[in-house]
Formats: C-alpha cells, sequence, structure tokens
C-alpha cells in the first residue's frame, strides 16, 4: 500500500517512487514549489507535477507509464501527405514561451488548466536553463502547433501539446521523435495514456521498467542546451 508524502520548502528529498499511492493511481506526493532544482530532482526520479489551481502541488509516478522508443513513432500516412505537401515549418526553441502559453490555453470540453501561471514560470525558467525545450509548427509566421518537455541526458519527458490546425500536434511529435532519435535519444516519457498518444505508437511500460531506464539514460551531458530543428529528420 502506498503512502502520500507532504514535501517541505527547505527539502529538496521525494520519497521512492513505489510508494505512489494505488488511489488516487501515482500519487506520491504533495506541496513543495516548482523551482528549478526540484522540479529537475523530481524528473531525475521518475516523478513529474499535476495540478491545477484549485489544489496544493501534486507529484505523481503512475505504474504503467505510457512512453515511446523515438524510432518507434508512428507516423500515418495521411500525417506523411501532410509532410510532403511542405504547408508548415518546424522549428524547435524558437518561442518556447508561446507554446507553453498556448497548450495552457483553454480547451473544448476542459474546464480549466492544469498548466498554472506558475507552472508556465517554473517550465521558462528550466528553458533558460537548457532543460525545457519546444517543437514548433508554422504556417508562414503563424504558429500552429507545437508541444514542450525536459530533457535529461538521452531521455526526453513529454508535458503538453496543441494544435490550431489539424495534425499539426502529430508533425510536432514526429518531428521530435525522428530528431531524438539522430540525437541517439532512448526514450519519451509520455506519462499518461491517452489515445492521441497511443496513435502515435506510445505504448505503456511498468514503473520499474521505466525507473531502470531512467536511470541508466538520464546523465546529463546537456550537449544540446539550445535545440536547433534539422529538416532533414522529415524528408521521407
Amino acid at each position: 500500500m502506498g503512502q502520500l508524502t507532504r514535501l517541505h520548502a527547505d527539502n529538496l528529498h521525494f520519497p521512492p517512487a513505489d510508494n505512489a499511492l494505488e488511489d488516487p493511481p501515482g500519487l506520491l506526493a504533495v506541496g513543495g514549489d516548482l523551482r528549478p532544482e526540484r522540479l529537475l530532482a523530481a524528473y531525475r526520479q521518475g516523478i513529474f507535477p499535476w495540478f491545477d489551481d484549485s489544489s496544493p502541488i501534486l507529484w505523481w509516478s503512475p505504474d504503467p507509464r505510457m512512453v515511446l522508443n523515438p524510432a518507434d513513432v508512428h507516423c500515418s500516412r495521411s500525417l506523411g501527405k501532410l509532410i510532403r505537401r511542405g504547408l508548415y515549418r518546424v522549428t524547435m526553441d524558437s518561442a518556447f514561451d508561446q507554446v507553453i502559453q498556448q497548450c495552457a490555453a483553454h480547451r473544448d470540453g476542459q474546464p480549466g488548466t492544469w498548466i498554472t501561471e506558475d507552472m508556465q514560470q517554473a517550465y521558462i525558467k528550466l528553458y533558460h536553463l537548457g532543460y525545457a525545450h519546444s517543437v514548433e509548427v508554422w504556417q508562414e509566421q503563424t504558429l500552429v502547433g507545437g508541444l514542450y518537455g525536459i530533457s535529461l541526458g538521452r531521455m526526453f519527458f513529454g508535458e503538453s501539446m496543441f494544435s490550431r490546425q489539424p495534425n499539426t500536434s502529430k508533425l510536432a511529435f514526429v518531428a521530435l521523435c525522428r530528431q531524438l532519435q539522430q540525437w541517439s535519444f532512448t526514450l519519451i516519457d509520455c506519462q499518461l495514456p491517452t489515445d492521441h498518444l497511443a496513435s502515435l505508437g506510445a505504448a505503456p511500460m511498468s514503473r520499474q521498467r521505466f525507473l531502470a531506464l531512467l536511470a541508466e539514460n538520464r546523465v546529463e551531458d546537456n550537449q544540446y542546451k539550445h535545440w536547433q530543428f534539422d529538416d532533414n529528420c522529415l524528408v521521407a
């Protein structure tokens, strides 16, 4: 049986991920703050924050975990046709603030957002430190899709994505996977299962296996502090 831990502001220590509750599944700790040191400590242990304005900061480590090897990304025929049409341009780390703001924007069918203003500012700090990264999809000069997440070693931890045109978030994700494959990344953490992620090739992995892979691949050389997308990654 899991146990919920209350975090203190003066201590960056997290309990073992195996202590996470079964109900709600994966909830591990409550409290603390969103300073960069704590966020990085969390990701290094397979833990991520997820909460809204009506709750305290909540920290999660679900079992199973939704993950994807970048080499296994699924690019549908329709998405392949979209790429070949050349309607959109892909960049990386060119508009991080805009991407996270778009991800936080209200969506139909959702009462609010978990990407609070405090959360946005915390990840913008990580971007300036070289740990958070974004993928942007542009239609001429208009941002129409994208995603953001955290990079540690050969692991990428996806946080959120958005679309303003059909399939532009999928285009951003496929572009990310192909670039990460070129850079020899091992795994993308997609956190929680969704049909959208499953359609792109993501699959569940046990927490035990995920944590083992994380321990092997989180060594931080930070060789790509500012990411630049290689357009050849999308050449069929």
